[in-house]
């Protein structure tokens, strides 16, 4: 594989895996392999430790909406008589474990579910209805809010606990012996997998970025559903080496046009209109170097450290920190960045996000006098996305950023 990898972009290498992933899945499911549908932000290190077919349901519902086809999804939970108010990627998942089929890819069914909290409390009922319904074993990974600057010690110690019992529970579910030996590999790859991502998505730092950093929502499927493998890791690590080559010639995020403006872009992607929010902004010159996600997947630990790594899957989630670690990060990435704006998506879907974005937009203005603007949307539910209000909000955010670097200009001189 690493062989054949070589003649290929790290572009292509996304696509081929992402191919890859849900065909293995399928096979895997047909010879009689357990699968897994787990949440996105998980202990995927136990499980690829167990050798478990494992899928995300949050990454399967974002390619649906992609590819625009989750209307026959959300009217089928709708007429089942599930609120338009909950997330969409529940939405279309619980379509899907009835409809079990999708022009995108078609997921396997699971065997048993794991469920992690720390990006949502959605997450629970969503999974606790996906056991019911299906008849299978739900594992739960409970990882308390963070209402304090840092994880405590308690919670710490309260997640190892989970982490050993979700052991257990596997043992249980497989009839195997857990292999604490592999999964101090497993540990020591998703480190280094992690270590190349945070190195990649970073060099869109670089004047000009060489990033366009609508790739990173592309990129990142991979780093959801292999962060546990030696491929996501090379796959990172070339990425990373060919932004390093476009820094050292000189090269911009577009061949056709220059970057003008730098943008953080805070939320989900808009799935159903990913072409469309990418091409507002670039004829405007404005490109997204870095998104408050990226972190996120940065999920590091000691190599052996059960504790470490439980503290990690607590802290690196920022929906699962509080206000004051949200802004101070948010103005971190401002500098870091040099960004000129910043770009608020209010996603219907995510209220624990959405709840603090007004809160989270004065303070970094007042820290570090960043424009700002906020677009209603929705992650999944093109019902939900505005063309017309969002082109007006970018425009009204490139007026914002014009006046500024005028300004900075005028007081330069």
């Amino acid at each position: 594989m690493q062989k054949q990898t070589t003649q290929l972009t790290s572009k292509q290498w996304v696509d081929q895996m992402l191919r890859e992933h849900y065909e293995k899945a399928r096979q895997a499911k047909a010879e009689g392999r357990l699968v897994c549908w787990s949440t996105s932000i998980a202990p995927q290190e136990l499980l690829t430790t167990m050798d478990i077919v494992t899928m995300y349901p949050e990454n399967h519902a974002a390619a649906i909406g992609a590819r625009r086809d989750t209307e026959p999804f959300i009217s089928y939970t709708e007429r089942a008589g599930y609120s338009s108010d909950l997330c969409s990627y529940a939405r279309v998942n619980l379509a899907y474990s009835k409809i079990q089929h999708s022009e995108a890819e078609n997921m396997p069914m699971p065997d048993f579910l794991l469920c992690t909290t720390n990006i949502c409390h959605t997450v629970i009922k969503w999974y606790e209805n996906l056991s019911k319904e299906l008849n299978i074993p739900l594992i739960m990974f409970d990882t308390p809010f963070n209402h304090t600057d840092e994880v405590q010690d308690h919670n710490a110690k309260y997640m190892k606990g989970e982490l050993y019992a979700i052991i257990d529970q596997l043992e249980e579910i497989t009839g195997r012996k857990f292999d604490y030996d592999k999964l101090r590999e497993v540990m020591e790859i998703s480190n280094e997998t992690c270590y190349w991502w945070k190195k990649a998505t970073e060099k869109a730092a670089a004047h000009p970025s060489p990033l366009d950093g609508f790739d990173i929502f592309n990129y990142m499927a991979i780093i959801v559903f292999a962060r546990g493998t030696t491929e996501a890791r090379d796959l990172f690590h070339l990425w990373h080496d060919e932004l390093e080559e476009k820094i050292r010639n000189h090269q911009g995020p577009w061949k056709d046009q220059e970057e003008k403006y730098r943008v953080l872009w805070d939320g989900i992607a808009c799935w159903p209109y990913l072409r469309y929010t990418y091409k507002t902004l670039k004829k405007l010159g404005i490109n997204m170097v870095t998104s408050t996600y990226p972190k996120s997947w940065t999920v590091s630990y000691e190599t052996g450290d059960i504790e470490g790594m439980a503290r990690a899957y607590s802290a690196n989630v920022y929906p699962n920190r509080n206000l004051n670690y949200d802004v101070a990060n948010m103005v971190n990435l401002a500098k870091k960045f040099d960004l000129d704006g910043i770009i608020f998506h209010s996603n219907r879907s995510c209220k624990l996000m959405d709840f603090r974005q007004y809160e989270v937009q004065r303070r970094v203005l007042e820290e570090c006098g960043v424009p700002s603007v906020i677009f209603d949307g929705d992650q999944t539910d093109p019902r939900l996305f505005s063309e017309a209000q969002y082109e007006t909000r970018i425009q009204a955010l490139a007026e914002m950023m014009a006046e500024n670097k005028a300004k900075k200009g005028r007081a330069a001189q």
